[in-house]
């Protein structure tokens, strides 16, 4: 049972990640992207005054499982790991911190810009910028 759980962890924690990366570029998708970066903020940092700044929740319940299948990696992050895991690549944890809150920074950043273009409805095209048909009244000859 606990490899089964170790890969579904893999794959469910994964999923997570990369949706807090992109997720707010979909219109359909931007309301549980708010509530999944929600989440992760609440993790990181409401649970992580208690547990170390950064705790992840899913990455603790993800190496609790590790440890009991015997797999003592070196890595003290999920960053840590994935760099490992995929690409093979070891990085020290200080690099894993850098990279993790730097694509924290971005995706705070992208949310908020898209978030806000659409409640002031900078995003919306104005309906003439159309010029596909040239229908508008600058384009008939009158």
């Amino acid at each position: 049972m606990l490899p089964f759980l170790n890969i579904i962890c893999f794959v469910l924690h994964n999923a997570l990640i990369v949706f807090n990366l992109v997720g707010w570029i979909w219109p359909r998708t931007r309301r549980l992207h708010l509530v999944t970066i929600g989440f992760t903020l609440c993790s990181w940092l409401g649970m992580g005054a208690w547990y170390g700044w950064g705790y992840c929740l899913c990455a603790d319940w993800h190496f609790q499982i590790r440890r009991q299948l015997g797999i003592h990696g070196d890595e003290s992050s999920y960053t840590q790991l994935l760099f490992n895991q995929i690409p093979g690549v070891t990085i020290s944890r200080t690099f894993a911190d850098v990279v993790t809150v730097g694509c924290l920074l971005m995706i705070l950043i992208a949310t908020a810009t898209v978030w806000i273009r659409q409640w002031t409805g900078t995003n919306v095209p104005s309906k003439n910028t159309d010029t596909a048909g040239d229908n508008s009244p600058a384009a008939s000859p009158e």
